[in-house]
């Protein structure tokens, strides 16, 4: 004769546990800083085209309105070039200030950290059996339990 079956009784994930957990991962959090960290360059690039380069152009350039006046077309259809030409070198900025600061910066950053790396003695040495990276002091794989031989410098340090 058979047992009945017990059904135990499983706590399903609710909604709000499942964007609790997707809301509080590092990436997400890391996202939202830089969205507001974006948000807040392009207020200070839009400004410097917008007060600083733009005067500049339209100061250089003949006319008497203001360079985002700049238009044509017929009455009440104008095409805004000059509102093109501002979004187009904000874009052209921030693009270039992208650039400097993740490419050649981040770049040259971790340039230096591998010189610094390549100065220190290595840590890990792999095992003859298995070739795991083990640490150089170990005397026994912890994955295949292999004995691992002396290094030639360490055996002569010790004689």
């Amino acid at each position: 004769m058979a047992l009945p079956r017990m059904k135990i009784p499983m706590k399903m994930p609710t909604l709000l546990d499942e964007f609790r957990n997707f809301a509080f991962k590092g990436n997400v959090i890391d996202l939202a800083i830089a969205v507001v960290i974006g948000a807040a360059f392009n207020t200070v690039i839009k400004s410097f085209v917008d007060n600083i380069i733009m005067p500049v152009v339209g100061f250089i350039l003949p006319g008497k309105s203001s360079w985002q006046d700049w238009s044509f077309g017929p009455e009440g259809h104008h095409i805004l070039i000059g509102k093109f030409l501002s979004d187009t070198l904000n874009f052209l900025l921030i693009a270039f200030a992208v650039f400097i600061l993740l490419v050649k910066f981040l770049k040259t950053l971790q340039k230096h950290v591998l010189e610094e790396k390549k100065g220190e003695a290595p840590t890990t040495k792999a095992c003859p059996a298995c070739t795991l990276s083990i640490p150089i002091a170990a005397i026994k794989c912890p994955q295949c339990t292999a004995d691992i031989p002396a290094e030639p410098a360490v055996a002569a340090a010790t004689v």
